[in-house]
């Protein structure tokens, strides 16, 4: 029997990233055509050689230079496309010294990629968001799909206000014109994202942080506890929703339903025979006194005490989803990490 989508394209942005890596895997192997841009001629490289590791067939892959921040070559690299996933923005826990650096590649970016998708006729955008543009000011109880964080809640981080104003501006565009353009918007927002990276790059944030705890450099964790979910999940559910006929106009969250605290993913660790992991919390005082003089440290304040539970309900009804056990994402990451690290 045929595969219908080998004649089916798809731009990808942020292809490098973690989940741009596994998306791009999903689509491939799915028999899809991918565009996915990258920075650089470096990240195209990394890409390929990443993907050659794991023997995903190249064939059916190419890429285009390309910057969130600039006109340059969209319009161009959208034109033969039928769908966009649009994954590409930056995330990092600490502020950065000018908020913009952040927020205007993720908004302006964002509504870059609607523009040149609209001009091109493309039937369907999925948009990465996050649960930090629903949760962040609710903090306790549960949060859904119809939620949305108050961006003057005090002390949110430069990455929770440009998730969220990236997405207000998406759905502002679509309804902006939606007399004039059938294209369809699709938003998946995942919680915390861990799993075995597909390369030697841990880099993005989640990695990072859980290193960091691997190796013993995190001797308190910050009370914070939230939804987590697989990349492998976060990236069946971006492929599944570009043709997914119940899934256009809507919110979905990517992540388990139970929230995860810092401190239960040291003990799970510890529980698998790791050494360095702290399962202390630190008191909220200490972060406070931190946070002035500390970007990290700030960008957590928003976080702190948060323990929240997400209706994925209509998420797993509608995709069928059943999300990969929390337990066994996190041993993997960490072997996965370990192995890297002892290269």
């Amino acid at each position: 029997m045929k595969n219908l989508s080998m004649s089916k394209t798809v731009l990808i942005t942020g292809i490098s990233g973690f989940i741009g890596l596994y998306c791009a895997k999903e689509l491939l192997e799915k028999g899809y055509k991918v565009i996915g841009t990258v920075r650089n001629s470096a990240k195209r490289e990394e890409v390929i050689n990443t993907f050659k590791k794991n023997d995903i067939n190249l064939k059916n892959l190419t890429f285009e230079i390309l910057e969130l921040t600039s006109n340059n070559g969209w319009d161009k690299a959208i034109q033969d496309c039928e769908y966009v996933m649009h994954v590409a923005s930056p995330f990092r826990i600490a502020n950065p010294k000018n908020e913009n650096d952040m927020i205007s590649p993720a908004v302006e970016g964002t509504r870059r990629v609607l523009e040149a998708s609209q001009k091109a006729g493309i039937k369907r955008v999925v948009l990465t968001s996050s649960i930090v543009s629903m949760m962040s000011s609710i903090r306790h109880g549960q949060f859904g799909p119809k939620d949305w964080t108050d961006l003057n809640y005090p002390n949110l981080n430069t990455y929770i206000r440009s998730k969220t104003i990236a997405e207000r501006s998406a759905w502002d565009f679509i309804n902006e014109n939606k007399k004039i353009s059938k294209m369809e918007l699709v938003v998946i927002a995942p919680g915390g994202v861990f799993g075995p990276p597909l390369g030697d790059n841990i880099s993005c944030e989640s990695l990072t942080i859980l290193s960091k705890v691997l190796n013993g450099k995190i001797p308190m964790v910050p009370d914070a506890a939230f939804p987590m979910v697989d990349v492998r999940d976060v990236a069946k559910l971006h492929v599944q929703a570009l043709t997914n006929s119940k899934v256009a106009g809507k919110r979905f969250i990517a992540s388990g339903t139970n929230p995860v605290s810092f401190a239960e993913v040291a003990q799970l660790l510890l529980n698998e025979g790791y050494k360095g992991p702290s399962t202390k919390k630190a008191p909220n005082f200490l972060f406070k006194f931190l946070s002035l003089f500390d970007r990290e440290a700030k960008g957590m304040l928003a976080l702190l005490g948060i323990k929240i539970t997400a209706d994925n309900s209509s998420t797993i009804k509608t995709f069928k989803w059943r999300p990969m056990p929390f337990e066994k994402t996190v041993v993997e990451t960490a072997n996965a990490i370990k192995l890297i690290q002892t290269k």
